[in-house]
């Protein structure tokens, strides 16, 4: 009787979780789609998608943010930000972080989600992963979006990993992008995703929702070639802060 109850638990909770993502966007519909004509209008988008539409859903599924900070990412400045990927909260605990406009680069199957693919698809940069061309064309929008003043963000594991799995391999895409374009790297650790809010069904729950923003990696001077010892470098400190935070010890690849 136990497990069942908390099955319809955790059954409700998820429910929820997906009537607070649709509630914001069918309300605020006519406004998303004004400013998600043009990306000029962009930054008022962002505005909308973080500071209502992630509330909502956070506060409303009892995640409250918790942010530690070991640098302040600076205003008016393009950065591109990298986290691990858990969960589907972590699309508006980055929102929550970064008060300046990003644009989210994320494979194109979000697309397909109703009333959220909608607009993931006319502001977001789409990637096919099994597609050269898609992969070529997503440096030609990103630097677009960069020359407008905007940050790039990119979970590198490229998917969200089996929940045995501490932090997935990287893929290179965001590192390679951050050295061509010359923009800081922002290393983000997201604590409890998988806790507050995983890919398996039955589970999750309210409670703190914590992350860190450790120090910036500066690509200036790096060329291509430095791409494969810069990513492994971002992935040891995320890696590393999992782990702590675990109590566990890495252990060199």
């Amino acid at each position: 009787m136990e497990i069942l109850l908390r099955n319809i638990g955790h059954s409700l909770y998820r429910i929820w979780f997906y009537i607070l993502v649709a509630v914001p966007i069918v309300i605020l519909f006519p406004l998303l789609l004004l400013f998600s004509l043009s990306e000029k209008t962009y930054p008022q988008f962002f505005w909308i998608a973080r500071n209502l539409w992630a509330n909502f859903i956070l506060y409303g599924m009892g995640c409250i943010p918790h942010i530690k900070w070991e640098q302040r990412i600076e205003k008016g400045k393009s950065h591109m930000l990298v986290a691990n990927h858990t969960s589907m909260l972590d699309i508006m605990l980055m929102l929550k972080i970064s008060r300046n406009p990003f644009v989210f680069v994320g494979k194109k199957e979000l697309a397909k989600i109703p009333l959220f693919g909608f607009f993931f698809k006319r502001v977001c940069i789409m990637v096919d992963r099994e597609d050269t061309r898609s992969r070529t064309g997503v440096y030609r929008r990103a630097q677009r979006r960069l020359n407008q003043g905007l940050s790039i963000c990119i979970f590198p594991e490229g998917g969200v990993p089996d929940e045995t799995i501490l932090l997935d391999s990287f893929k290179d895409g965001a590192f390679k992008m951050a050295i061509a374009h010359k923009i800081p790297i922002v290393p983000m650790t997201f604590y409890d995703g998988k806790k507050r809010f995983s890919f398996t069904f039955l589970s999750g729950g309210p409670g703190l929702l914590r992350a860190k923003v450790h120090e910036f990696f500066e690509t200036g001077i790096l060329s291509e070639e430095d791409k494969i010892t810069l990513r492994e470098e971002v992935r040891d400190v995320i890696l590393g802060e999992l782990s702590a935070s675990r109590g566990l010890k890495v252990v060199a690849e």
